[in-house]
């Protein structure tokens, strides 16, 4: 079967993929340079250092929020490296601006930088509320992704945050998007508040042969407020 591979998002690591590590334990999950405990690196080192991990034969490459976009330029540099594609609340191009209307506003893009510059834990706790902004869960159930989906013990460094939102400053893929024959399977919730949804409609527009799914009641991350969901989506799409 074709190898799962899986990319988190920026400030998180591959622990937030927990939910995930149970339903594919065969699975690859990554971390982003700097994240969860993995060396730091450059910006413009990222990708080589991502193509460097994955397996041999090609893969199934899940990426979420920047980690899809991330997997959207994998896809485009080494599209030997991949059998098919998953981007999860992703979009081509993370700010508004040059043509594009479907971007993080300004002011939440600035208080990503001021998480940086504050250095504060409580900052970053923050930026995970707004992750499940729009989920309709209960406080039990938000304090248990958040105890289990965060790597309290390695968080990711300052320079890797620094350079992640650089990545996310200058990343444009629209014109990236020439996937060929390859399967995409396109996850987004109704109510995220970081990367609109209507990012993701506009990436189903482009990519007519992918399979879109869209979660009502569901904000940044499907994967960890809807596991059940996600988890039989994924696991069909995997196995066809």
């Amino acid at each position: 079967m074709t190898p799962l591979v899986f990319l988190h998002g920026w400030a998180q690591s591959r622990q937030i993929w927990y939910q995930q590590q149970r339903a594919f334990p065969q699975a690859h999950f990554l971390n982003l340079p700097g994240h969860g405990g993995a060396m730091a690196a450059p910006a413009d080192a990222w990708l080589d250092l991502l193509v460097a991990q994955l397996p041999d034969e090609p893969c199934a490459l899940i990426g979420w929020s920047l980690g899809g976009m991330l997997a959207l330029e994998i896809a485009h540099r080494f599209p030997e490296r991949i059998a098919a594609l998953g981007l999860i609340a992703t979009t081509p191009r993370f700010r508004t601006g040059d043509a594009w209307s479907c971007g993080c506003d300004e002011a939440t893009f600035a208080a990503f930088h001021e998480a940086v510059a504050s250095a504060s834990p409580r900052a970053l706790n923050r930026f995970f509320a707004l992750m499940l902004h729009g989920d309709d869960l209960p406080r039990s159930r938000y304090n248990e992704l958040a105890r289990h989906a965060v790597d309290r013990q390695n968080p990711a460094t300052s320079s890797a945050l620094s350079a992640g939102l650089a990545l996310l400053a200058s990343l444009d893929l629209r014109q990236s998007l020439a996937l060929a024959d390859m399967p995409v399977l396109l996850m987004h919730g109704e109510q995220d508040a970081i990367v609109p949804v209507a990012a993701g409609r506009w990436l189903a527009e482009q990519l007519p042969g992918a399979q879109a799914h869209y979660a009502d009641a569901c904000g940044h991350a499907p994967f960890l407020s809807q596991p059940e969901r996600f988890n039989t989506i994924l696991k069909e799409w995997w196995q066809q």
